[in-house]
Formats: C-alpha cells, structure tokens, sequence
C-alpha cells in the first residue's frame, strides 16, 4: 500500500505542477487545443476534479475537507495571479467551476476509497 501512495503522490505533484504552469502560461505559448474544444468552465471543472481526486488518494490521512479547501483556494489564487499577470484574464466564473471541480473531485475520490475498502475486506 505504501507504493501505492508513493505513485498517488507523484501523479498529484505532476498534475499539481502541470496544471499551474498551464494555468500561468501566456495565452500565445499554451499549446493547441483543437481537440479539447469543451467549454471553458468544465475544462476548469474536470482539473481540479481530478486533482482533487488523486489528492485524496496521494493523501489519505489528510482531512478531506483540508484538501479540498487548499485546492480551492489554489484555484482562486491563480485567477487572481491571472488577472494581474496583464497576459491572462482572470475569472470569479473560472473560480467557481475551480470549486465546482473540487466538489465533484471530493465526491470521486471519496467513492473510489470506499470501493478500494471495500474491495480489500472481501
């Protein structure tokens, strides 16, 4: 279980870190995305869902509610960084999906460690 959490770990800090630089990036420098044409929120939304997910995972003797307000308030901090950066724009609507992602996030990972329990009891 421990290489398991070492790997949860990892892919947290590596979606942690993507996720900001891309968040941080100027406009011009971010790469194409012709074939993510989602609307803009549920972009923002499955982000800091699936951050939030592998947080929990990464993290599991961390209360949940700590995660998941940390993560909020990264994503709020980085709309703010945003609109002062004078290349992005920073949004209370990015925000909110942000917090909407980290809901739904809460809710997945909450379910996948109640299966994984349930699956190692049998």
């Amino acid at each position: 279980m421990i290489r398991l959490e070492v790997a949860f770990r990892a892919i947290f800090w590596l979606c942690f870190v993507g996720l900001t630089g891309l968040s941080l990036s100027p406009a011009p420098f971010l790469p194409p995305l012709d074939i993510f044409n989602w609307w803009d929120k549920a972009q923002h939304a499955i982000g800091y869902g699936g951050l939030t997910a592998s947080a929990l995972l990464a993290y599991p003797l961390v209360p949940k509610w700590k995660l998941a307000m940390l993560l909020f308030i990264h994503g709020c901090l980085i709309e703010v960084m945003q609109y002062f950066s004078g290349y992005r724009f920073g949004d209370w609507q990015d925000a909110a999906a942000d917090g909407m992602g980290v809901a739904l996030g809460l809710v997945i990972g909450v379910l996948i460690q109640k299966f994984s329990q349930n699956a190692c009891i049998r």
